[in-house]
């Protein structure tokens, strides 16, 4: 995906994005929402480095706008992994109940080992994240938590956080900003590249993306890629009630997860980046039609997205 310029972005209404090209694994995109006095910063990146570089270009907005408040999306590495250089006595960092609880220096020290891997896993990731340096991540979780909804004022003025987790992942939040007309997503919406469902079911990250084509928008700030429209969350979820209903048809004949991947025809989904996310989405909807197969681990979708990327056998 390109086409788009790295970098801070004006959405109007004192509201302001941070967009990583090309969003693919671990591009992710963070967001500031500045009120009287303060600001809000909508989630930190992958590694230490380019959270430097991204608070670094927020800098001038930040100048008596000080950020008191940092909101967590979710508990995905390129979400939060750069807290601590945002985090401090006079910073609240907020995040929902369960995502809070996968934020642990154990996630921190599990994802720097599949970096580390010499497998088919370890390969893959390379090739996607070989730019990311994860030395010297102090794991560094939520002051606060909540569940549902959770209105901060910031400012003087309303954001509001909307638990739609579980979904891409178990704790998904939808930082609204009402009177700017603005969402930072989290990855709920990927733009450019294939939408991802680690937790799901993946009717719930339908019924995600319907919550933001209720709201009254005019900016959608995807947790990857570029800005988008409502026309872009349509694309995202339409592409998800593909994969459910074409993984459920094939489930019900009989098909194993490997099978129903190899006969997909993506049509008009196929021009969209990581198509290897296929295979977890699809053993997604194969886990929620079977609740006795047991839930895949995050190595075991990593390994089934590396073999269809890598174009080997799962």
């Amino acid at each position: 995906m390109s086409g788009y310029s790295k970098g801070p972005h004006d959405l109007g209404g004192g509201c302001h994005a941070w967009l990583l090209p090309d969003g693919g694994w671990g591009e992710s995109n963070t967001g500031l929402v500045r009120g009287a006095g303060v600001s809000l910063l909508v989630d930190t990146l992958y590694d230490l480095p380019h959270t430097a570089e991204m608070l670094d270009a927020y800098r001038p907005l930040t100048v008596g706008h000080p950020i008191r408040t940092l909101v967590n999306t979710h508990s995905d590495g390129d979400h939060w992994f750069g807290n601590q250089l945002v985090a401090g006595p006079d910073v609240e960092i907020v995040a929902s109940e369960a995502a809070a609880e996968l934020m642990t220096p154990r996630a921190v020290s599990e994802m720097a080992s599949l970096h580390n891997r010499r497998d088919r896993v370890g390969r893959f990731i390379h090739s996607v994240g070989g730019r990311f340096d994860l030395s010297g991540i102090t794991a560094t979780p939520p002051t606060r938590t909540f569940a549902g909804e959770l209105d901060l004022d910031v400012g003087g003025r309303e954001v509001r956080l909307v638990q739609v987790g579980p979904a891409h992942t178990p704790g998904d939040v939808l930082v609204h900003v009402p009177d700017a007309k603005v969402v930072y997503t989290g990855d709920i919406v990927f733009v450019g590249g294939a939408p991802l469902v680690w937790a799901g079911p993946v009717s719930r990250c339908i019924a995600a993306c319907d919550r933001i084509l209720d709201l009254d928008l005019t900016a959608i700030v995807p947790g990857h890629g570029p800005l988008t429209d409502k026309d872009g969350v349509r694309l995202v979820r339409d592409y998800l009630a593909f994969v459910e209903v074409e993984a459920t048809k094939r489930f019900e004949e009989g098909l194993s997860v490997e099978q129903a991947v190899a006969s997909m025809d993506l049509g008009r989904f196929a021009a969209m980046s990581e198509q290897g996310r296929i295979a977890a989405n699809v053993l997604n909807v194969y886990e929620e039609l079977d609740p006795d197969r047991p839930r895949a681990d995050r190595l075991e979708q990593f390994s089934r997205i590396a073999a269809f990327e890598l174009g080997e056998q799962a």
